[in-house]
Order: structure tokens, then C-alpha cells, then sequence
């Protein structure tokens, strides 16, 4: 089953470019979209201290910052 990932991000985010390389690489087919938190108060509320963070749209569960490949794979296999 594919689902969408989204990969909540600020531009100028050494760490986001960091996190959007690697869930790239690691995406297991699954499309990713980035989504500019500055865009919105609501988005940047809720996610500003945190970019970057994965989520999966299908539970909507979250993998924040720090992560590496082998914390994406289990986080796509739950």
C-alpha cells in the first residue's frame, strides 16, 4: 500500500534539506510532498520548533527530527 508522506519544512532549514535528501532516498515508492510551514500560522504554530518532521497521511503519525534510514523504514512499516 502506497501512500502520500509530507515532510514539513522552512526554507533556508540546513536540517530540512538534510531530512528531505534522505526521506527521498528511503521513501520505499511512496510519493513526498514538502510542505512550507511559513505558508501558515496554523502550520507554524504546530511545527515550527519541531521542522523537520515526516508524516504519514494514511495514520498521520509523525517521525520528528533527528532520524536516519533505519528510523524511516520502521516508521513506514508501522
Amino acid at each position: 500500500m502506497h501512500y502520500l508522506l509530507k515532510l514539513f519544512t522552512t526554507s533556508h532549514c540546513h536540517l530540512c534539506e538534510l531530512a528531505h535528501e534522505l526521506v527521498s532516498q528511503h521513501r520505499d515508492g511512496h510519493e513526498l510532498q514538502c510542505v512550507e510551514i511559513t505558508d501558515s500560522e496554523r502550520l507554524l504554530e504546530a511545527y515550527g520548533p519541531r521542522v523537520p518532521v515526516l508524516q504519514r497521511t494514511d495514520t498521520l503519525t509523525e517521525l520528528d527530527w533527528p532520524f536516519d534510514k533505519d528510523d524511516i523504514q520502521r516508521f513506514l512499516e508501522t
